[in-house]
């Protein structure tokens, strides 16, 4: 694995070195060197990059700066930073953005390939992540059981195309069956019980599974002859599902 990095300072001197180091590691690879935090910023809104070698004090927006915009972003923990500055004062302030790591000016090959085994390792923990819930995704049983009146009933997953609140009950739609079934549990266990790879909150009051979306008009659902609508507190990560399916 190769980390996509880009280096950012505004010292010609230091970027040259930090560049230099960059292609001395092979695990990472150079994808741009800005001398303007700004600069970086409109690359890192267009490409990927996973690690930042960055300087603190820089004309117009500092290191810090930048580092509190990313971490107010989606997704902030696949774009880490190493700060690399003069400055020790700042360690402290680093490390409440996050920082992966903390490199003092002027600093030597060693010191930056430890930083940088750091960051290694931290991707590398984050893939192993991804992947047992993947694998734990791909081991799931397609079915689940739930109590209705006084029997546990087995419902393939694939079958169920919304889950609606109902006082002390939740309705299961099935695509198979005319009526609901009426399980006595709340919404939120059923959402803990429902995979999230499959089924998604877009209310209050439901749940509604992904494959089972027929279109979706302004903050409507349409789901077979049902409506769903998705409320403000679940439409962000609604629209960030459907801007996937759209690419």
């Amino acid at each position: 694995m190769k980390l996509k990095c880009i280096a950012v300072d505004d010292e010609p001197l230091a970027l040259d070195l930090v560049c230099k180091y960059i292609a001395q590691t092979a695990f990472l690879d150079l994808v741009g060197k800005f001398s303007s935090a700004i600069e970086a910023l409109g690359f890192i809104n267009q490409h990927e990059v996973q690690l930042i070698f960055m300087d603190i004090q820089m004309p117009d927006l500092s290191g810090m700066e930048l580092a509190r915009v990313l971490d107010g972003k989606k997704n902030a923990e696949q774009t880490r930073i190493i700060f690399a500055t003069a400055y020790h004062q700042f360690a402290i302030e680093g490390y409440k953005v996050d920082a992966l790591d903390y490199l003092l000016k002027p600093y030597s090959y060693e010191e930056f390939l430890n930083a940088s085994t750091k960051a290694y390792n931290y991707f590398e923990r984050q893939k192993e992540k991804k992947n047992e819930v993947e694998n734990d995704a791909a081991n799931a049983p397609d079915y689940i059981f739930l109590k209705v009146e006084y029997q546990l009933v087995k419902v393939m997953l694939s079958d169920i195309t919304h889950v609606e609140a109902y006082k002390d009950y939740v309705k299961i739609h099935l695509k198979s069956k005319v009526s609901p079934l009426l399980s006595l549990t709340s919404l939120k266990s059923m959402e803990e019980l429902l995979p999230s790879s499959r089924f998604m909150r877009v209310h209050r009051s439901y749940i509604v599974a992904l494959d089972h979306i027929d279109s979706v008009s302004k903050n409507i659902i349409h789901i077979g002859n049902h409506q769903v609508s998705v409320s403000d507190n679940h439409k962000e990560a609604f629209l960030e599902f459907m801007s996937r399916w759209m690419n």
